[in-house]
């Protein structure tokens, strides 16, 4: 890849580094202000989240508590940044900073299992396989996803309810294929084009869950 094709592929996030800028204060204050623009964008965004989802988080959360007090366990998954999204609520749930621990894996944490599913079976199946070993009818599925339609999000999500999990999807821009899905009990829309914007809200809507179901978890 050339030096001008590597410019185009970042202008959409940084414009203003364009061109021969030659004067720093000015380049430092085209920064300062992108990055506070961002901000103030991923603020605004949470906030909205928030207060779209407020009323799912609770009915989420209180039938995730059900479960956790009848032995279920949560398993998490997704692609790429959701990847390690999935694995940071896991391991919320799993090991909380000052909270009761409740049982939680992310299906992307063994990278043996992983590859040899992919290998052997097909990546679209590297979830839906996993559930079928290890899942009970008591257990969570919650798919993390920007997009709302990856298959292999997708065939997870319809094994898991086909096998009495309750079933949690994450998902941006319109919802994708994760909205109004039969397989999907419970499902999380960021409204936003920015991938960024999604995965930080998403961030905040998963800790409001694990918040919401440690509510329950008190008052029982």
């Amino acid at each position: 890849m050339n030096q001008q094709s590597l410019d185009e592929a970042t202008n959409f996030l940084y414009p203003f580094i364009d061109g021969n800028e030659t004067d720093a204060s000015a380049l430092l204050a085209d920064l300062t202000e992108s990055a506070l623009a961002k901000a103030a964008e991923s603020a605004a965004l949470r906030q909205s989240t928030l207060a779209a989802c407020a009323h799912l988080i609770e009915i989420a959360g209180a039938e995730m508590a059900h479960r956790f007090a009848a032995g279920g366990r949560l398993f998490t998954f997704g692609n790429g940044g959701s990847s390690t999204d999935a694995a940071t609520l896991a391991a919320l749930f799993a090991s909380p900073p000052a909270a009761h621990p409740l049982p939680a894996w992310s299906l992307t944490a063994d990278q043996a299992v992983l590859t040899a599913l992919g290998n052997d079976v097909g990546f679209d199946l590297v979830f839906a396989r996993q559930l079928i070993a290890r899942a009970r009818d008591a257990d969570i599925a919650v798919a993390m996803s920007t997009s709302g339609n990856s298959a292999d999000l997708l065939l997870a999500l319809r094994e898991a309810h086909s096998r009495g999990m309750y079933t949690i999807g994450f998902t941006g821009y319109d919802g994708g294929a994760f909205i109004d899905n039969p397989d999907v009990d419970a499902c999380f829309v960021v409204q936003s084009q920015s991938v960024h914007r999604i995965q930080e809200s998403q961030a905040l809507l998963g800790h409001r869950l694990w918040a919401a179901v440690q509510a329950q978890e008190k008052n029982r």
